[in-house]
């Protein structure tokens, strides 16, 4: 692209060739230095943004950087930035968890308090706009050859029918050799189910259980026993030690998962706070929130409170009597991807978050919740390297196509790929078909929906965790209508495992997080969390486009399906689509919120008609942002409408 340096610029570079003369064997920095330069100077250009778009560091201060996990874009405009305890066990054990409000309007920040160590958790968007949030972390892990004191799941069992018990943290089992072990958490234990014959009058007992991690009350080897047992517990007597008593298969020094929690909250867009509602049955840690047809919300997968994966325990949660009620059973891996694309079915495109067997759940398929069945789906290159890549439902939703992007192996592996590939729903036999490639093998591949049904990616690593300096500092931009990628200008900021991405409602991409496992190539220094937030600023925004972009005026605030609503703007002649976008909710990569639903579309004289599809499936209740977008595909600014 031709450009006019400046003279101070010139002169920078010839005195920079003379330097490279004198320099001798320090010839290459000084060259590295001059071709920064030039590159600052060449992506500063109105033509190179108006091609590849542009990127901006935001300022945050010192008091709000955060270990961004969770990033959700909420109906007030600002973005609730979760990070927990942040992957770090100091925060863990001092109880300090964080939750930020930024605002992109005015780069404003805000501290919210955060109840419990929602790390890891869960999250979607409820009918009425509040954030459920549910799971997080009970306990951080320890790895093989560091666990000192033996220990494992304790199940507790209560033959009582008349009355429940609870159980602080700290509680004493004993096994019968006398070896005694403590529990990591307080446990309630349910009453008892008793049941009577009709005819012969017989009652009939059954003892409840709950599950507890336990572990010795000191280290050594002694304590480590692979044989089932009955433990007492310590200090009941009478009756109570009859009816209350503990089993447990084994007790180890092996590696011991992160431990999920049972706790749910609502998070307040409009009061700014969380509001705790009735816990999960079942603990859960990277556990996916997907949202129903009818606003209700499916908790899948996640780890347990002894650190087991869930064997296909999965709930609903009902907001309006803000509590939870058994699922459809199925396995799946941590952090599936799961979206719901025609009634009661979810479409699980294979990616995920990573615990669970190399073997077990990681297949593609169509899941009826209502019948409960799964269909499989194949068709998919490298299909032993789903972990950690992206996944989406591409605009508009109506086609009711799903990408998937990239990836890596199972665990701690070097394996990544290049591969993409699309399933079309609607066939009477749907098989994924190759994309196109990446630019190179990637994962931790963050994809955003853009208005004018693009699809921006960008970031993600070659390795494990941004491994041997492998994060990969490039942006593309996808068009499903051509089927190509497009270069786009390439972030400052690399992103790997624990990072984020989300459309604003001003049309840019904001991107979060990152938690390097090495600082540099060698793998010798331990890496650092990246706090800063990069903004990306698209094509669409700079030049012309970005200067005459339509406007939205008055109009409803809340649509039905099925049904039109009117808005004034002085650019109707030219508006070319009408989009409903659903705001993310994104940790891990995994973003089954997002998605960009096409409106039926009428110009008149000084506004614009839009007609709703009537499909609950297609748009959940919920707050969306609705974009209008020109024959250049410049959209609006995104005016919120509710459908509840």
């Amino acid at each position: 692209m031709p450009y006019r340096p400046s003279k101070q610029f010139r002169k920078t570079l010839i005195g920079t060739g003379v330097t490279v003369v004198l320099a001798g064997l320090n010839a290459p920095a000084t060259i590295g230095f001059a071709q920064e330069r030039l590159h600052d100077y060449r992506i500063s250009r109105p033509a190179y943004k108006a091609r590849y778009g542009s990127w901006q560091i935001m300022d945050v201060p010192s008091q709000y950087q955060t270990n961004a996990i969770h990033a959700a874009l909420l109906h007030t405009g600002k973005v609730l930035l979760i990070a927990g305890s942040g992957n770090n066990q100091e925060q863990f054990d001092a109880g300090t968890f964080a939750t930020i409000l930024w605002d992109p309007a005015d780069n404003s920040f805000e501290r919210v308090p955060t109840p419990e160590d929602l790390f890891c958790a869960g999250h979607a968007q409820l009918a009425d706009g509040s954030m459920l949030v549910a799971g997080g972390t009970a306990r951080y892990e320890v790895l093989e050859g560091k666990v000192k004191r033996a220990g494992g799941a304790m199940r507790v069992k209560n033959e009582n029918p008349d009355k429940p018990r609870t159980f602080p943290e700290g509680t004493r089992f004993r096994s019968p050799s006398g070896t005694e072990y403590a529990s990591t958490a307080s446990v309630l234990v349910p009453r008892a189910e008793k049941e009577a014959d009709d005819e012969t009058g017989e009652v009939t007992v059954t003892a409840s259980e709950a599950v507890v991690f336990v572990e010795a009350v000191e280290e050594g080897e002694e304590y480590v026993t692979d044989d089932p047992a009955q433990y007492e517990i310590v200090g009941l007597g009478g009756e109570d030690a009859d009816n209350l008593y503990g089993l447990a298969e084994k007790l180890t020094l092996d590696k011991q998962d992160f431990q999920g929690i049972k706790d749910s909250f609502e998070f307040d867009p409009v009061a700014e706070k969380y509001v705790r509602v009735d816990p999960m049955d079942k603990a859960r840690w990277y556990p996916t929130l997907v949202t129903l047809p009818d606003g209700r919300v499916l908790s899948v997968s996640g780890l347990d409170e002894v650190g087991k994966i869930l064997q296909g325990d999965n709930e609903i949660y009902d907001p309006r009597k803000r509590s939870w009620s058994t699922g459809p059973k199925r396995y799946f891996p941590t952090y599936p991807a799961l979206f719901l694309f025609e009634g009661d079915k979810l479409f699980y495109s294979g990616s995920n978050a990573g615990y669970g067997p190399a073997d077990k759940g990681r297949v593609p398929g169509i899941w009826d919740l209502s019948a409960n069945t799964f269909e499989k789906v194949d068709g998919l290159k490298d299909p032993d390297q789903l972990e950690t890549s992206s996944s989406l439902l591409l605009p508009p939703a109506q086609d009711r196509k799903v990408m998937v992007l990239g990836g890596g192996g199972v665990g701690e592996s070097e394996k990544s790929t290049e591969r993409t590939a699309i399933v079309d729903l609607t066939a009477d036999n749907p098989v994924y078909r190759d994309g196109p490639d990446l630019p190179e093998p990637t994962r931790y591949l963050n994809s955003v929906i853009l208005p004018d049904d693009t699809v921006f990616t960008t970031g993600g690593s070659r390795d494990y965790r941004g491994r041997s300096d492998s994060d990969i500092l490039a942006a593309q931009i996808y068009d499903p209508r051509s089927g190509e990628f497009t270069e786009a200008a390439a972030p400052e900021v690399g992103r790997n495992y624990h990072s984020e991405a989300l459309l604003l409602p001003d049309g840019r991409v904001a991107t979060f997080g990152s938690d390097p496992l090495y600082a540099d190539k060698d793998n010798t220094r331990l890496g650092t969390f990246e706090k800063r937030i990069e903004v990306y600023t698209p094509p669409y925004l700079h030049g012309e486009r970005g200067e005459n972009r339509p406007v939205i005026g008055d109009g409803p605030l809340r649509l039905e399906r099925g049904g039109e609503a009117t808005y004034a703007t002085p650019d109707a002649d030219r508006i070319a689509t009408a989009r409903l976008m659903r705001p993310s909710a994104v940790t891990h990569v995994t973003d089954v919120e997002q998605r960009s639903i096409a409106l039926g579309l009428d110009r008149g004289p000084d506004g614009v008609t839009v007609s709703v599809p009537d499909d609950g499936s297609l748009i959940p209740p919920g707050w969306y942002m609705l974009f209008l977008t020109d024959e250049e595909g410049t959209p609006s600014v995104a005016k919120w409408v509710h459908l509840p």
